[in-house]
């Protein structure tokens, strides 16, 4: 067992000294950004589809409501926001937004909420940097950025989100649509 690596620490890498070491991460229930956005979230791999390939499949679908994620979130966590399991809402943060659909789970600990990985990416208005994602893809939450200067794993569960219930009628999901078919003059299909 190595508890100490010299090559490590000749780096110089300040995220990754050559021993082991709690640091800080970028967001956590225990930071500053928690008193604006209170909830972890944790964005895991979902029991139907593997990441996002086969989303628009029939038991990818199935598990969605009106083709939007399920949140999972405590009792407690969904009672102080009025919510119950199949409340529409918005999931954000500073970096994005996106609508799920609530999934109170007795299990899930307070502060915590769990939003599968893998929903195509549907912008409300493609044209507009930052618009909400009408399906639920944890991605616009997630920061961009990788785990140290040593490894560039993910770091998606380095990520705190606020939910608020969504009113009035929800946009329709359509990342699964083929897209238009146009024709030209000069281009038409034979």
């Amino acid at each position: 067992m190595e508890l100490y690596s010299e090559t490590v620490a000749s780096f110089g890498y300040a995220d990754c000294p050559g021993h082991a070491a709690w640091l800080e991460p970028m967001e956590w229930l225990g930071g500053s950004v928690a008193s604006r956005f209170p909830l972890h979230l944790i964005s895991h791999q979902p029991d139907r589809r593997l990441h996002s390939q086969l989303d628009f499949g029939v038991h990818s679908v199935g598990g969605k409501v009106d083709g939007r994620e399920k949140l999972g979130m405590s009792d407690r966590d969904a009672l102080d926001r009025g919510l119950v399991t199949g409340s529409p809402v918005r999931v954000f943060n500073d970096r994005g937004a996106c609508l799920a659909v609530v999934d109170v789970r007795h299990g899930l600990s307070q502060g915590v909420v769990q939003l599968a990985t893998g929903a195509w990416f549907d912008p409300l208005d493609p044209t507009e940097v930052g618009s909400v994602d009408k399906g639920g893809n944890p991605n616009v939450l997630t920061p961009d950025i990788g785990t140290s200067s040593l490894a560039q794993g993910p770091s998606a569960h380095t990520c705190l989100v606020e939910v608020e219930p969504v009113r009035g009628t929800l946009p329709l999901v359509t990342s699964h649509d083929p897209p238009a078919l146009i024709t030209t003059s000069e281009h038409k299909r034979p």
